[in-house]
């Protein structure tokens, strides 16, 4: 009994060293299995990756929008302008694109992406594409998902060359080809790339008011409509407009450059995801459902207001749906794209019909009535159809339908009064160093002999 006294202490300690050491082992382990586990947690995080798919997908819709300028645009408006002057339109077209790639490069990538802070512009940081190389990325919208920035580049080249050609549409057969490319530069430098950073860059003031522009609304179709429009009444009407006869000379045409710039819009809206995944399958769903709401709501209403449906009314309401749905593609459900196609459709035509007829101005081939139109209503209908209950996919935190509608009219206005502002001068400027129209009687004989000493076709 003395014994068990003597080593009872001398058990306690020990049992409790033994549970001490045991709690202390446990705690090693537990620290040793959990180390693993937290790198394999922070391995799990997501990383900036570069997707081989996304790659791919942007490098072919980069080459989509190209084909919506080259030969898509070029042969909707040759179709449209007199044979005479088919030509002139395409050389117009070629060259806008040769000029604006050109451009892109040296300053238009930095002014419009150059990693400034300003909300205006984007600086000089990235000059002739400094810093630019196989290693450097651009993130898209997806948090940790990136992608080469040469890709970037080149899919916003081809929205910048676009733009300017949609303008020449509205005072096609009558200005300058040297108008035309000086024109351009200047345009591109003090309009295109300067919305394209408030609207797309992070810094940009647009931006940063939650503006929803998915592809371009603001940036391509509001931008070139409204320079179509001051351009138009700048240069002043056609030789002839009001009593020669001056319809389109080959509807064909001008139906395949349609079906080739819907073909290319898929580059345009479903590209813009910047992704290859499930926005870019919403982008190119509402690009087919809306343009067809837009072209069966021209088809029926220029069948009760004039008794036949016509071939350029048709396209005329593909084009209107399509405009209409670029800045909603990702953003609004595909029943929502059909009802924003359609009420853009029936505007635009009441602008082409009624409103251009009232007014008596010569925006040739309507690209104020439709792409200046259209892309007003489709920015504004972005703030109403992105609502969840209409099947979109719904609004920022704290944001309701009102306003992010007022924040899409503030945008449409900064946009309208930059462009329409701006434009104006650099028209002026153009005009007096190297004048905008050709002699009348160079225009009465066609822009494809007097400027380019060529034609479209031999008799």
């Amino acid at each position: 009994m003395d014994l068990l006294k003597r080593i009872a202490p001398v058990a306690r300690t020990a049992l409790a060293s033994a549970v001490a050491l045991g709690a202390l082992g446990t705690l090693a382990a537990f620290a040793q299995e959990a180390a693993p586990a937290a790198a394999d947690a922070a391995a799990a995080a997501p990383a900036a990756v570069t997707d081989k798919g996304d790659v791919a997908w942007m490098l072919v819709s980069s080459l989509l929008v190209l084909f919506m300028l080259l030969p898509g645009l070029g042969l909707f408006y040759g179709g449209l302008v007199r044979a005479k002057n088919m030509l002139s339109v395409l050389m117009q077209c070629t060259t806008i694109c040769a000029v604006v790639i050109i451009v892109w490069v040296v300053w238009g990538y930095s002014f419009a992406f150059g990693g400034g802070t300003s909300p205006y512009w984007g600086g000089l940081g990235k000059l002739f594409l400094s810093g630019v190389n196989l290693e450097t990325t651009a993130a898209t919208f997806t948090d940790g998902v990136v992608l080469p920035e040469y890709v970037f580049i080149v899919f916003q080249m081809t929205f910048a060359c676009i733009t300017p050609a949609l303008i020449i549409g509205a005072f096609a057969e009558r200005i300058k080809f040297s108008a035309v490319v000086l024109f351009t530069i200047l345009w591109v430098s003090f309009v295109y790339f300067p919305i394209a950073h408030m609207v797309w860059d992070a810094s940009g003031l647009i931006f940063n008011w939650g503006a929803l522009d998915f592809a371009g609304g603001t940036v391509v179709h509001i931008n070139a409509g409204i320079a179509a429009l001051v351009g138009s009444l700048i240069i002043g009407k056609r030789a002839g407009y009001g009593k020669d006869n001056m319809a389109p000379h080959s509807m064909t045409l001008t139906m395949v450059g349609a079906s080739m710039l819907w073909v290319g819009w898929f580059g345009f809206n479903a590209g813009s995801n910047l992704e290859a995944n499930a926005g870019a399958a919403l982008a190119m769903i509402n690009t087919f459902t809306a343009t067809a709401g837009a072209i069966l709501a021209w088809v029926v209403i220029e069948s009760l207001a004039r008794g036949k449906a016509s071939m350029l009314g048709a396209v005329s309401g593909m084009i209107a749906g399509l405009v209409a749905v670029t800045p909603a593609a990702g953003i609004v459900g595909p029943v929502g794209a059909i009802v924003l196609g359609a009420i853009a459709s029936a505007i635009c035509y009441y602008f082409v019909a009624v409103v251009k007829i009232k007014l008596g101005y010569d925006d040739s081939l309507d690209v104020f009535g439709i792409h200046g139109i259209g892309g007003i209503v489709g920015a504004i209908g972005t703030g109403i159809f992105a609502s969840s209950s209409l099947g979109g996919i719904g609004y920022a935190e704290g944001v309701s339908m009102g306003g992010q509608v007022w924040t899409q009219i503030l945008a449409v206005v900064v946009t309208i009064v930059w462009c329409g502002v701006i434009s104006a001068i650099l028209y002026k400027v153009v005009d007096a160093i190297v004048g905008l129209r050709p002699a009348e009687e160079a225009e009465r004989q066609g822009l494809d002999l007097t400027s380019h000493g060529e034609v479209a076709y031999h008799s």
